[in-house]
């Protein structure tokens, strides 16, 4: 029979056990993702970022036969919906103000990381069974709501449905590899306009006289960290008001994840005065993190799309995703694409009216991609139908 624990901490499971099934594939390469590996949770979790006092409690759940864990999901207790990027504030405003009381609820997802990737860790079959046993945790605590967030499109549309599960559909930007052997090939790609305007970016950020280096791995040094904390904490007060990593979350992520990271940094002779963390899945940059202590036109764009364009191409990968939200990004090449999230509510009234909410958001977000990839950067009847450029 299959015994479902609730785990007080990832330190309760080896990292073997977890990896074995968060990322089967290390055992030939990196993984798909880092994100749910136990290097990149525990480090939150060692560091403080997550536990007593974030709003994040660890609470991993995880599938046992016959004393082997078969199946597991990241899982956390939330007071709050900060660091999710999925957003429901609305939902717990309206289900506050009816008298209800959403907080705390369920969260499977990957704290502060806006990347798909898998939440139901381990075999196929066995999703659906982690699934309602994560519902019935919810309910069985009478907790508002469970909500599964930046999962697989295959995950979301394999559990739509199942025990009340709503899908949703949003969307953010990625660049896509087209198969170019350098930075010039994905300009040339694009309308003539677009291709003015970033190499006019890049000439801008490249007249600071600021020397720009793409550090991974060993080339990482504690004192880069000390430089980029600073980054981080300007960037997170004037965005979200409090950071949501700590310090110890860098060193933490330096002493375990370094080769799985891609830091660029830019320095003023040896000054280091901004920067950008990228972290590296087997097939896809994921930038992340991003700050400067000074004021240096288009540098931004410079280090965090551009940079990670270049590091793309030179390493092979497919794509870069570039965070949640920014339609910026578009001019620059990234184009729109769905992400998925599953979200059970426990109050069958409030259940029909977010269901009402989430078909309309769904066919408003596949109008808006449709919208915006027709009149995105990219040349219109180009080079790959023979026909003539349009500027766009």
């Amino acid at each position: 029979m299959p015994d479902f624990v609730l785990l007080d901490s990832l330190t309760e499971i080896t990292a073997a056990a977890w990896d074995a099934l968060a990322a089967p594939e290390q055992a030939t390469g990196r993984p798909l993702d880092p994100f749910t590996t136990h290097r990149f949770l525990m480090a939150l979790e060692q560091s403080g970022s997550v536990g007593q006092g974030t709003g994040w409690l660890p609470r991993p759940l995880v599938l046992r036969e016959n004393g082997e864990v078969r199946a597991a999901l990241p899982l956390y207790v939330k007071t709050h919906s900060q660091g999710e990027y999925i957003f429901d504030h609305g939902w717990a405003e309206a289900f506050q103000r009816a008298g209800g009381r959403y907080y705390p609820k369920l969260q499977v997802a990957v704290p502060f990381t806006p990347a798909s990737g898998r939440r139901f860790l381990g075999p196929e079959a066995l999703r659906a069974d982690l699934a309602s046993a994560a519902i019935g945790l919810a309910a069985g605590n009478d907790l508002s709501s469970l909500h599964i967030t930046f999962c697989t499109e295959a995950e979301a549309r394999a559990l739509a449905g199942h025990d009340g599960l709503l899908h949703r559909v949003t969307s953010q930007f990625h660049w896509l590899n087209r198969g170019y052997g350098d930075f010039a090939d994905f300009l040339a790609d694009l309308a003539s306009r677009k291709r003015k305007t970033i190499r006019k970016e890049r000439e801008t950020a490249r007249a600071h006289g600021l020397t720009l280096r793409a550090l991974t791995g060993d080339d990482i040094l504690p004192e880069h960290w000390d430089a980029f904390w600073a980054f981080y904490q300007d960037t997170g007060s004037r965005k979200w008001g409090r950071p949501y990593l700590t310090r110890a979350a860098f060193d933490a992520f330096h002493a375990t994840m370094r080769s799985d990271m891609l830091l660029v940094m830019a320095f003023d002779g040896t000054r280091p005065v901004a920067g950008a963390l990228n972290f590296i899945g087997r097939d896809c940059l994921y930038g992340r993190y991003w700050g400067t202590t000074g004021d240096y036109p288009a540098l931004h764009f410079e280090l965090c799309y551009y940079q990670a364009i270049d590091w793309a191409i030179a390493n092979g990968l497919s794509r870069v995703e570039a965070g949640a939200q920014g339609e910026h990004k578009l001019a620059r090449g990234y184009l729109p694409v769905e992400t998925h999230s599953l979200h059970w509510i426990a109050d069958p009234g409030f259940r029909r009216a977010v269901a009402d909410y989430l078909r309309a958001e769904r066919a408003a977000t596949g109008e808006d991609i449709g919208v915006l990839t027709r009149f995105g950067p990219f040349r219109r009847g180009g080079a790959e139908s023979g026909g003539k450029e349009e500027e766009c």
